[in-house]
């Protein structure tokens, strides 16, 4: 993978004087470390960060959900984002559930209302804490995710687009996909009818967003759709229904398909509109799930 370019915003030191509580240990730049007292938090979800020793004045945050089974630890260590943090000065938060053998609440009405409860709203206590301790840019927030965790990055643009500016899924499914669902809200669960590929029409499952925020008329969230063709767990199905889904939140259609992916030769581009609000990338031959590429991520972030 190419190396992160040189950081080009304005750098200042990691300060910690600003915390909401002063009792709070001080943040270590350069190595994950868990964070607690951060907000509501009505599931116990936990906040590990990331920052940067050269952090940028008004620095950009990325939201990193792991699969399920996993941890922030292996999320953070499984991928090269730090690096790019480093190089660039953005802040990563590493959420982690320990619910549902560690698997994200996408299910549930609290997380899939916006105000309402559930993992999202710990998630959102955690944003906003970032923001506020190290004077974080509030108009550049992402999420991403892998797995659970791309269930979980719809979910979060989904009910808090007010707070996100995109996101990227890695073989998640449409927002409110496993709505009432019982049991875990995995593949593995109980409820195998998202994950084989369930399927709406545009609108529909456009509606399932709006009603999540009722009223909302401000600026929707980006997305960006990663899946693989080989994708037996989670059907490539379920990438599709995301794409169908917020072209229609978004207003865009199909414009064309490209072969030259910056993702790989595998990898087939699915642009709508002009590829800068949405944009779906489907691998031959890869499986679950399908393995974030930061460059390409925070290319189309914006924030490198």
């Amino acid at each position: 993978m190419p190396t992160p370019p040189a950081i080009t915003t304005t750098t200042a030191q990691v300060t910690t004087t600003a915390a909401p509580n002063p009792n709070l240990p001080p943040i270590t730049p350069g190595r994950l470390q868990q964070v607690t007292g951060f907000g509501s938090n009505p599931t116990n979800t936990e906040m590990f960060i990331y920052v940067p020793s050269r952090l940028a004045a008004n620095p950009a945050v990325v939201v990193a959900l792991h699969p399920c089974g996993g941890s922030a630890q292996q999320f953070y260590s499984s991928f090269n984002l730090p690096s790019f943090a480093d190089s660039n000065g953005f802040i990563v938060i590493y959420a982690q559930t320990r619910a549902y053998s560690n698997c994200w609440d996408v299910n549930n009405a609290g997380s899939l209302t916006h105000g309402g409860s559930g993992d999202a709203t710990g998630i959102v206590s955690m944003v906003s804490y970032t923001l506020n301790r190290f004077n974080g840019n509030k108009d550049q927030v992402f999420v991403m995710g892998a797995s659970s965790g791309a269930m979980m990055t719809n979910v979060m643009v989904g009910s808090y687009p007010d707070v996100f500016e995109a996101g990227a899924a890695y073989s998640g499914t449409a927002f409110a996909c496993f709505a009432g669902s019982l049991g875990a809200p995995t593949p593995m669960g109980s409820n195998q009818t998202c994950a084989q590929g369930l399927s709406h029409p545009p609108q529909k499952w456009a509606d399932y967003v709006r009603n999540a925020y009722p009223g909302y008329t401000g600026k929707r969230p980006r997305m960006q759709v990663i899946h693989g063709l080989g994708d037996t767990l989670v059907r490539p199905q379920c990438g599709y229904e995301q794409l169908k889904q917020w072209s229609a939140v978004l207003g865009l259609t199909n414009t064309n398909n490209a072969t030259n992916s910056p993702m790989g030769s595998q990898y087939t581009q699915i642009n709508y509109g002009d590829g800068s609000k949405l944009v779906g990338y489907f691998g031959q031959g890869v499986g679950h799930y399908a393995p974030p590429n930061a460059q390409v991520m925070l290319k189309f972030f914006g924030i490198i």
